[in-house]
C-alpha cells in the first residue's frame, strides 16, 4: 500500500524550492532516487534438510536460544543475590532489580541505532555479545565470596549489570530481524514460520534457564554457603556458547547494509514539526489541519502521513507502562514474597526464585489454548472482543493478581509468631539434666503463675505465657530435680521472651535466664544459636563471615542468621581440637536452638531443638496469582503488539518496536520509585499497585472507546486534506535557516 501511494504522489513538497541544503531531509521517496547499476545475482544459500528455510537459520535459533537462557537464568537468581550476599535489603534489592530491567529496555534503542545506521546487524550482533560475555564475566567474580570485600563484589556487579543490560538490549532488535533477512521474499511462509520457531527458542531457553539456575544456586554449596558463582557462571558461560555458535555461520549469512535509522527519522520530523509550528505562530499565517503539516517543508509528505498514523497508535502508549510494573515484580517482590514460604512439595523442595519459572511455562500453554479455544468461544457468542478490549481485561486480571498476591502475603504475616501484650512475658524452659524436672515460678505475692513438669532434653516449641503486675518484676523459680530443691529469683520486663536453662552443675542443679528472640526470622531465612556444654571455648564457622563465638560451660551464644538448607558438616574449632557437626535441614523461617554435649562413647554430639516452627503455608499458595498475570500478559502483551502492527504503517513497524520497549522501561522505573518511596508494608504496596493499574485501566478503556480503528487499505490512503492550499508569499515561513 505504502508503494501504491507513493506512486501517485509529488515527489517533493513545493515549500522545498527555495530552501537552502540545510534544511533537506536525507531520505527522499523512491521517485527521486537516481537509477543505480543492475544488482548481481543473488547466490543461493544452502537449506536446512531440504526444507526453504536457510541453513544460517539454524545457528541463529541456537544463538536466542542460549542467549535467553543466560539472560534469565542470571536474572531469575539476582534478586536473591542481592539480599543475601550483597547484604542488601529488600527495597534497596528491588530498585536495582528493575534499574537493571529498565536499562535492558532502554538499550534497545541504542543497538537499533548502531545496526541502521553504521554497523549493520551482524557486526552489531557480534561485537555487543562480546560486551555480553564480559558483563557476565565480572559478574560471575562478583559472586566469589574469597574475591575482596564487600566494596569489590558491589562494583564488580554494578559493571557487570551495566554491560549485560548493553548487550542484551543491544542485539535484542537485531537478531530476530536478521534471521528474517535470511530468507528470500518468495520464501514469506517459511519467514513467518521462523518467527513462530523464534519465539518458542526464546521461551525454552528462559523455560529452563528459569529451573535449572535456582537449583545451582540453592543445592550446590561452594565457600560454605550457596553458589552464586556456579549459577551466574553456567549462564555466562552459555552466552560464550551463543557468540560462538553464531560467528560459526558468518559465512552462511545475508548481511544487507545498514539502510539508516527510522527512528532518528521520526524522532527528526515530530522535533522539526514542533520548531516550525513555534515560529510561525503569527496570525497572518493560515492555520494548518494536523500539528504535524508544520513538518511538510523539509520532510517528504509519506513520512509526514506514516508518523501521523503512528502518533494516533503512541497515544494508546501513555498507560501501558503501569501494567509492566506489575508484570515485572515476578523477578522481585513475588520472589521474595516466594522466600518467606515453604517450598517443600513432598516430591519436591521448590526454590524461592523457581516459582519464575511457571510465567514461560503458562505462556506456552496459554498462547495456543486462548487463540484456539476462549477467544473463538467467546466469538461464537456473538461478543465482539476487540483488541482493545482483550488488552483492558488482560489488565483487570493483573489487578486481581495483584490482589490475590496481597492476601498470601496477609496470611504469611498472620503465621507470624505471636508477640506478648503488655505487662506480660513468653517463657519457655529447657531441661538439660538427666532427668524429669518440675518447675513452679511464683510473682511478688507468692502466687503460683505456672506449674510444669519437664523432661530431659524434651523439644517443645511452646512458650507458657505469665501475667506480670508491673512492667518489670522479679519472678521466684522453684526447680525440683530427684531429692533437690533449688530456688532463684530472676528480674524480667514486659513484652520479652525467655528462655530457662536448667543443667547439673556436680551434684547440684543451676539454671539460667536467657532473653529469646521470640520473632519469626524474616524473608524465609533460618535464625540459630548455641550452648555449650563442654569445658572449653568453641568458634562455629556457618558461613563466610566471622566465626560464632560459644563460651564454655553452658555459655550461650548470640543468634546467627543463615539461609535454609542443610548442613552436613559444619566446621567447629576448640584450643585443641577441630571438628565438625551436624546439624541436618534447617528450615523455612524457623529458630533453633543446638545443644552442644560429649556423651560418654558417642563423642561430641548436638541435640536440636526448635523454637520457633518453621514456616507452614506452601509456596503452592502462589500458582493463582502466577495463572492470573500469566493470562494478563497473553492478552494484554501479544494482543497490543498485534494491534499496533495493524494500525501503524509498515515502515513505522520498528518505531512502534522501540515505543513498545520504552513502554516496558518506564514500567519498571515506577516499581523503584514505589520501592524506595512508598514505605508501606508489602500486602499494602501490592493493593496500591492493583489499584493504580484499575485507575489506569479505566483511564485506557475510555482512550480505546474513542478510539477508531483503521482498515489496512486506510492506513497508507492518500489524503488531499493533509496542507491546506496557501497563497501569497511565503516569505513569513521562518524555515531556511532552521537547524537540528
Amino acid at each position: 500500500m505504502l508503494e501504491e501511494r507513493e506512486s501517485k504522489e509529488p515527489a517533493m513538497n513545493p515549500f522545498q524550492k527555495n530552501e537552502s541544503k540545510e534544511t533537506l531531509f536525507s531520505p527522499v521517496s523512491t521517485e527521486e532516487m537516481l537509477p543505480g547499476p543492475p544488482s548481481p545475482p543473488k547466490k543461493s544459500t544452502p537449506k536446512l534438510f531440504g526444507s526453504s528455510y536457510p541453513l544460517s537459520i539454524a545457528f541463529i535459533v541456537v544463538n536466542e536460544f542460549c542467549e535467553r537462557f543466560s539472560y534469565y537464568g542470571m536474572k531469575a537468581v539476582l534478586t536473591l543475590y542481592f539480599l543475601y550476599f550483597l547484604h542488601w535489603n529488600e527495597d534497596t534489592s528491588t530498585s536495582v532489580y528493575h534499574a537493571f530491567s529498565s536499562l535492558c529496555y532502554f538499550t534497545p534503542i541504542l543497538g537499533a541505532a548502531i545496526a541502521d545506521s553504521w554497523l549493520g546487524k551482524f557486526k552489531t550482533i557480534i561485537y555487543l555479545s562480546l560486551v555480553y560475555v564480559l558483563g557476565h564475566v565480572f559478574k560471575s567474580l562478583g559472586a566469589i565470596p574469597i574475591l575482596g570485600g564487600k566494596m569489590l563484589h558491589t562494583i564488580l556487579s554494578l559493571v557487570g549489570l551495566s554491560l549485560i543490560a548493553l548487550g542484551t538490549g543491544g542485539i535484542k532488535p537485531c537478531v530476530a530481524a536478521f534471521g528474517g533477512d535470511q530468507f528470500e521474499e518468495e520464501h514469506a511462509e517459511a519467514r513467518t514460520r521462523y518467527f513462530s520457531v523464534f519465539y518458542l527458542s526464546i521461551n525454552a531457553g528462559s523455560l529452563i534457564s528459569t529451573f535449572i539456575t535456582p537449583m545451582l544456586r540453592g543445592d550446590v554449596k561452594c565457600f560454605g554457603e550457596d553458589c552464586y558463582a556456579l549459577a551466574f557462571g553456567i549462564p555466562g558461560l552459555l552466552m560464550v556458547l551463543a557468540l560462538v555458535v553464531f560467528a560459526m555461520g558468518s559465512k552462511m549469512y545475508r548481511k544487507p547494509a545498514p539502510e539508516g535509522n527510522i527512528v532518528a527519522q521520526v524522532t527528526k520530523c515530530i522535533w522539526f514539526a514542533i520548531c516550525n509550528r513555534f515560529r510561525n505562530r503569527s496570525e497572518d499565517i493560515p492555520k494548518r489541519q494536523h500539528w504535524l503539516d508544520w513538518a511538510a517543508e523539509k520532510y517528504p509528505k509519506h513520512l509526514v502521513m506514516d508518523v501521523k498514523a503512528l502518533t494516533r497508535i503512541l497515544f494508546l502508549y501513555i498507560p501501558l507502562p503501569m501494567f509492566w510494573a506489575l508484570l515485572d515484580q515476578q523477578g522481585s517482590r513475588w520472589t521474595l514474597q516466594a522466600n518467606k514460604m515453604n517450598g517443600n512439595l513432598g516430591f519436591f523442595v521448590l526454590q524461592p526464585d523457581q516459582m519464575q519459572v511457571l510465567n514461560p511455562f503458562l505462556v506456552l500453554v496459554f498462547i495456543p489454548l486462548f487463540d484456539l479455544v476462549i477467544y473463538r468461544l467467546i466469538s461464537k457468542c456473538g461478543v465482539n472482543f476487540s483488541s482493545l478490549r482483550k488488552m483492558a481485561v488482560g489488565m483487570i486480571l493483573a489487578c486481581l493478581a495483584f490482589a490475590v498476591a496481597a492476601l498470601v502475603e496477609i496470611k504469611i504475616n498472620g503465621m507470624i509468631h505471636p508477640q506478648p501484650a503488655s505487662q506480660e512475658i513468653f517463657l519457655q524452659i529447657l531441661n538439660l539434666a538427666d532427668g524429669e524436672i518440675e518447675v513452679t515460678v511464683r510473682g511478688n505475692r507468692n502466687n503460683p503463675l505456672l506449674v510444669e513438669s519437664i523432661s530431659s532434653f524434651q523439644n517443645t516449641t511452646h512458650y507458657s505465657k505469665l501475667r506480670l503486675e508491673t512492667k518489670s518484676q522479679d519472678l521466684h523459680f522453684h526447680l525440683k530435680y530427684n531429692n533437690l530443691s533449688v530456688h532463684n529469683e530472676y528480674s524480667v520486663e514486659e513484652k520479652n521472651c525467655y528462655q530457662l536453662v536448667v543443667h547439673e552443675n556436680g551434684e547440684s542443679l543451676s539454671s539460667m535466664l536467657v532473653k529469646d528472640t521470640g520473632i519469626k526470622p524474616a524473608h524465609g531465612m533460618t535464625a540459630i544459636r548455641f550452648i555449650n556444654t563442654l569445658h572449653k571455648d568453641m568458634n562455629i564457622s556457618l558461613d563466610a563471615d566471622a566465626p560464632l563465638s560459644v563460651g564454655k560451660d553452658y555459655g550461650v551464644s548470640e543468634y546467627r542468621t543463615v539461609q535454609r538448607g542443610k548442613y552436613p558438616a559444619v566446621h567447629c574449632e576448640m584450643e585443641d581440637n577441630v571438628f565438625s557437626l551436624n546439624l541436618g535441614q534447617l528450615d523455612f523461617g524457623t529458630t533453633y536452638l543446638f545443644v552442644i554435649t560429649n556423651i560418654t562413647n558417642r563423642g561430641l554430639q548436638v541435640w536440636k531443638a526448635e523454637d520457633i516452627p518453621a514456616n507452614k503455608l506452601s509456596i503452592a499458595w502462589q500458582l493463582p496469582q502466577y495463572v492470573l498475570v500469566t493470562a494478563a500478559e497473553v492478552m494484554f502483551s501479544v494482543t497490543g503488539l498485534e494491534f499496533s502492527y495493524s494500525q501503524a504503517p509498515s515502515s513505522m513497524k520498528s518505531v512502534l518496536q522501540a515505543a513498545w520497549l520504552l513502554t516496558v522501561a518506564v514500567g519498571n522505573i515506577i516499581v523503584l520509585i514505589v520501592a524506595q518511596f512508598s514505605g508501606l508494608v508489602q500486602w499494602a504496596e501490592f493493593v496500591l499497585f492493583s489499584c493504580l493499574l484499575l485507575v489506569v485501566c479505566l483511564i485506557f478503556s475510555v482512550m480505546g472507546y474513542y478510539y477508531v480503528p483503521l482498515k489496512s487499505e486506510g492506513i497508507h490512503e492518500a489524503t488531499d486534506k493533509q496542507i491546506p492550499h496557501i497563497q501569497g508569499n511565503m516569505i513569513n515561513l521562518e524555515t531556511k535557516n532552521t537547524r537540528l
